[in-house]
């Protein structure tokens, strides 16, 4: 494939593929999701599945790991989350592998209604409790694959820096820089846990108002878990950040490197966008609003 354009991931190549590979499902209707998301493009396989495929070759290390690690992860977890049923193969000039999941129920907490963010705080922070005490002893050491979710700060110190230095004017360059220096020397010292790698709201479904699925484990592993926090500074605030902090089993060093995890994205995104999208921008100056204003402080000790 060195050099071969990559197909458009359409519902119609997304067809082909099932009808060569799983015949038994090509009679199904192929639609994309509403929210499909950046690392893969995803589509509903007729009412009960759905089909993800990695959008760039960067994202192709998560399939292996999906399909080894969700089906031990999920019958331990408090909420559903993806159960694969099929491993695609490369095909129709698509070049990767690919996956079949069980379909879950919900809507992307970006758009849907939430009748009480409070109580969806501590689902999450009760769903991340479990999770990071799950047997870690074989599980996947971030790395690559995570884009080091999980690893030190200190893999996004060069980056972080240079978004402060860009976008000077732009943000209140010296609080975000004792922000990302009070986050990198908060180092992790405790024993390996999972980490979900990308708890955000684009990644939390929710059905009739509360939380009722987390999805997209491609950044999944074992390390520090202290990027999970960052939907504290991202959908929660107020009340429900509160719920977060307190339910959440996090100390205070763990939250300083939550917070500088929030920090690099916001800049990153900030400085990716200022010029070319203006919701995105403006999404991201809110996010970084919310991570300079004040420190968050565990409330579990």
């Amino acid at each position: 494939m060195e050099g071969a354009k990559l197909p458009e991931i359409s519902a119609e190549l997304v067809s082909r593929l099932i009808a060569g590979q799983f015949p038994q499902w090509a009679s199904l209707p192929v639609k994309p999701v509403e929210v499909s998301g950046w690392d893969n493009r995803t589509f509903r396989l007729g009412e009960r599945m759905s089909v993800r495929l990695p959008s760039a070759e960067g994202y192709t290390p998560q399939v292996a790991k999906e399909q080894r690690w969700l089906p031990f992860l999920a019958p331990l977890l408090p909420l559903p989350i993806p159960t694969p049923l099929g491993l695609g193969a490369p095909a129709e000039g698509y070049p990767w592998p690919w996956s079949v999941y069980g379909w879950l129920e919900g809507e992307s907490a970006v758009s849907a209604p939430i009748s009480d963010l409070a109580r969806v705080a501590w689902q999450m922070a009760h769903f991340l409790n479990v999770l990071q005490s799950l047997d870690a002893e074989s599980g996947p050491r971030f790395g690559p694959h995570s884009f080091y979710r999980g690893g030190p700060l200190t893999n996004y110190d060069a980056e972080t820096r240079h978004a402060i230095g860009i976008l000077g004017a732009e943000i209140d360059a010296a609080a975000a820089l004792a922000v990302w220096e009070a986050a990198v020397s908060a180092t992790w010292h405790g024993p390996p846990v999972w980490f979900h790698g990308d708890v955000s709201a684009g990644n939390v479904l929710i059905d009739g108002g509360q939380l009722s699925a987390v999805i997209d484990f491609g950044c999944a592993g074992v390390g520090d878990p202290a990027c999970d926090t960052v939907i504290a500074w991202t959908l929660f605030e107020g009340e429900s950040r509160q719920a977060f902090v307190n339910a959440l089993a996090a100390d205070a060093a763990t939250w300083a490197r939550g917070r500088g995890w929030a920090l690099w994205k916001a800049l990153i995104v900030l400085e990716e966008h200022c010029a070319s999208d203006a919701v995105k921008a403006a999404e991201a100056r809110r996010v970084l609003g919310e991570v300079l204003r004040g420190e968050v402080v565990s409330g579990s000790g």
